[in-house]
Parts: C-alpha cells; structure tokens; sequence
C-alpha cells in the first residue's frame, strides 16, 4: 500500500530529479538512480545504464542546451509517480543526424518515474508525440526563402536517417498486464 509519507518522498526526489536536470547537474540526477535508465517510446529507444544515460543527456542538450520544462501535474499511482509537463528548446545543435534550425520547440509529454517494491527509481519512461516536435523544429523554416532549402534538404537527409533501426527489444516484447 502506498502510503502518504511514501508519495511525499517520490515526489520529492522526482521534483529535485527535474530541477537537476534542468541545472544540468548529471551527477545528482544520476544520484536518483541506483541504476539510471531512461525509455523513450516514441523513438523506442532505452538508454540504460551510467554511460548510456551521460551519452543521452550530452546529446540531448547539445541539440537543445537551453532545454527546460513545465510541469503541467503530478499524479501518483502503486508503483509510479506520472509528471505530465511541456518540453520546451531551442535546437541549436544537430539531434541524431537532423542539423539544427534555431528554431524552439514546446512539446507536452509524460514521465512515468517507476519505483520498486524497495521504493527506488528503477526508470524513467517518457511519452511524447515526436512529429509535434519534428513539425516545430522542421516545418517551422521559411521555404520562401531561398538560403533555407539547403537546410530543409539535410534535415530531410537526416529525418529520413533517424527513421531507421530497430526498436530496443524491451519496449517490443512486453509482458501482459497482471503478469508481471
């Protein structure tokens, strides 16, 4: 049963987890995580583990490094505290292999921060719709303009690029609900 003190502390620890992450301070955010791992669905991709979490944070601000949120709500389940927010940046480094634009974005998404049986932050699972995003930092350059065609060509290039690969296999094959 998940009881009054334990939402507090979840809470706790996701709010300074979000406040870490936007100071950029990698060390404290990674200090939530006995293990820190990171799922995104909508690029079904799974950074897990020390590395593999400093090589997203590191990609990530160098295509966004003014990165910021908004939490919208917070809402608690058995197992999960659920962080509805708005992502917001300015793409001023490449993202994969899209080149940047200047242009910001502002993106709502979902931040399942799941907790164990021994209360700690397993994974932070993340939901948002990618071609809001894609639209706001592509579809927002002015093709009237001449000097932007070559860029809009490489972001194509690069789209099409990150359109490839596989699915990371534990977002794939997930077990039934109850059967966990």
């Amino acid at each position: 049963m998940t009881t009054d003190d334990i939402r507090s502390t979840r809470q706790k620890l996701v709010l300074d987890h979000f406040h870490d992450e936007v100071r950029q301070d990698w060390d404290d955010v990674l200090a939530t995580f006995p293990h820190p791992r990171y799922e995104l669905i909508a690029t079904m991709t799974v950074h897990d583990g020390d590395r593999a979490v400093r090589g997203y944070y590191h990609d990530t601000r160098t295509a966004f490094p003014d990165q910021d949120h908004e939490i919208i709500a917070l809402r608690h389940s058995d197992d999960a505290v659920i962080v509805e927010f708005w992502l917001t940046g300015t793409h001023l480094g490449p993202l994969g292999a899209i080149p940047p634009t200047g242009n910001r974005f502002r993106v709502r998404m979902t931040a399942y921060f799941i907790f164990d049986a021994d209360e700690n932050l397993v994974c932070e699972r993340v939901y948002f719709d990618s071609l809001t995003m894609l639209k706001q930092l592509i579809g927002g350059l002015n093709l009237k303009n001449p000097r932007n065609w070559i860029l809009a060509a490489r972001c194509l290039r690069g789209l099409l690029k990150e359109a490839g690969g596989e699915p990371h296999p534990d977002l794939v094959t997930t077990p039934a609900a109850g059967r966990r």
